[in-house]
Order: structure tokens, then C-alpha cells, then sequence
């Protein structure tokens, strides 16, 4: 089959505690561009287990997506993300919403989505215009979740993303050393302590995120198979 695949986990590192979760992703890409991830998120401390399929075209813009929560094996929700040139559309069923349908006429393409792995927070940046000389960048995003954790929903959120880039860092992680690129997601206007990202290559591949907001660093801790 004409496609190539790569795999890893990312470990959540709270300042106090040491190691609160983890996630492992699979990501498939195929010939025509598509892309692919699996991922499933383990949250120690508050219980959230959440498992997510996200797909994105040639250009990183958000197909499809499947997201499922649990928290403290109760049952929170799932739903079904499509995204369209002049629509998206939500089928979910929630523990506090119940059975929800949700179509919202749009005026350009969404360029992101965030189901909450954080893998997810890098693929967002496939909306960066690298022709352009502007540090500080903002296109229309969709999140299945509101809350830092991502422990509501999943619904539909519709968002400007923000983000500023700040030049390039060598990261030392349990995989190696990388060449990474370093953006900030300012979240001042929100309340919230910045949100530190950083990924190497054309995959976008993470290799550390800070937020001070939650005291974690994530950082890549396995990474394997064909990643560029």
C-alpha cells in the first residue's frame, strides 16, 4: 500500500507530582496527502480517558473527526466532526447535553481543529503562512471543548487561533536531540498563562509543549517508522 505511518507516545510532566498522563498517536499518510491520527489520552489526576481520530487534507485543513470521553469511567461523550467549504457539522451525544445535531454555516474553511490531543495543538500550526513575514498569525479554529482538559462535549467551539512564532530551539527529549521550531499561543486575552509549543519537521511533529496554566511539560518520550 502507497502510504507511510509513524507512532509514539508523549508524557504529560506535572512540576510536583512527576508524570500525570500520557498519550500514544498513530499517523497515516497517504499519497494524495491525507493524513491520519489515532490517538489515545490517559489524564491520571482527573481521570480522562479520551480516544480520537482526526483527519486532514494535503494543506492541513481538518476533514473529519471522531472523539470519545470517558472521565473516571463514566461515560462524557462522543461525537462526529465534518468539515466542509461553508459548513461544519456535529452528531454527539453527551452525559449533560444529551443527543445533540449541530450545523454551522461558515463564510470561509476552518484552517484548525483541536480534539484535545496534544499532538493536536502542533497541527494546528499547518495554517501558518510561512510566506509571510508576519511573527504573529490568527485564522478561524474549531475545539470539541472549551476546558484546558478538554473534559466536556465534544461539541462544536468555534474560535480565532492565535499564535506567534519565536525562532528556532534545539530540544533535548527521551527520543533525542531535534531542531525545533518554537511558536507561543498567547492565551492572555483568555486569562490564561501562554501555552509554549514546539515541533521539528514537515510532519509537525511535537517535541515539547509548556503550559504554565496545568505546571506540565509535555514532552516526546517514543517516536518510531517514517516520520520526515
Amino acid at each position: 500500500m502507497e502510504h507511510r505511518n509513524y507512532k509514539g507516545r508523549v508524557d504529560y510532566i506535572h512540576d510536583e507530582v512527576g508524570e500525570r498522563g500520557r498519550e500514544w498517536f498513530d499517523v497515516t499518510i497517504q499519497k494524495n496527502g491525507i493524513r491520519t491520527l489515532r490517538s489515545k489520552c490517559e489524564m491520571d489526576d482527573s481521570g480522562v480517558l479520551r480516544d480520537v481520530t482526526f483527519s486532514v487534507d494535503k494543506n492541513w485543513l481538518p476533514k473529519d473527526s471522531f472523539v470519545r470521553l470517558t472521565v473516571e469511567g463514566e461515560f462524557f461523550g462522543s461525537a462526529w466532526f465534518l468539515f466542509e467549504d461553508d459548513m461544519v457539522s456535529c452528531e454527539a451525544i453527551t452525559k449533560n447535553e444529551g443527543r445533540v445535531s449541530q450545523k454551522v454555516k461558515i463564510l470561509e474553511p476552518i484552517r484548525s481543529f483541536g480534539p484535545h490531543p496534544v499532538v493536536c495543538d502542533i497541527w494546528h500550526l499547518g495554517s501558518w503562512n510561512w510566506k509571510s513575514d508576519e511573527k504573529s498569525q490568527s485564522w478561524p479554529s474549531i475545539m470539541s471543548s472549551p476546558l484546558p482538559n478538554g473534559a466536556s462535549g465534544p461539541m462544536i467551539g468555534i474560535s480565532d487561533f492565535l499564535a506567534r512564532y519565536e525562532g528556532e530551539e534545539n530540544i533535548i527529549t527521551p527520543c533525542g536531540e531535534f531542531k525545533s521550531k518554537h511558536f507561543v499561543f498567547p492565551l492572555e486575552r483568555k486569562n490564561k498563562p501562554d501555552e509554549h509549543i514546539w515541533y521539528t519537521g514537515e510532519d509537525l511533529l511535537l517535541t515539547k509543549i509548556r503550559w504554565d496554566l496545568l505546571k506540565t511539560t509535555y514532552v516526546l518520550a517514543e517516536i518510531s517508522g517514517d516520520y520526515r
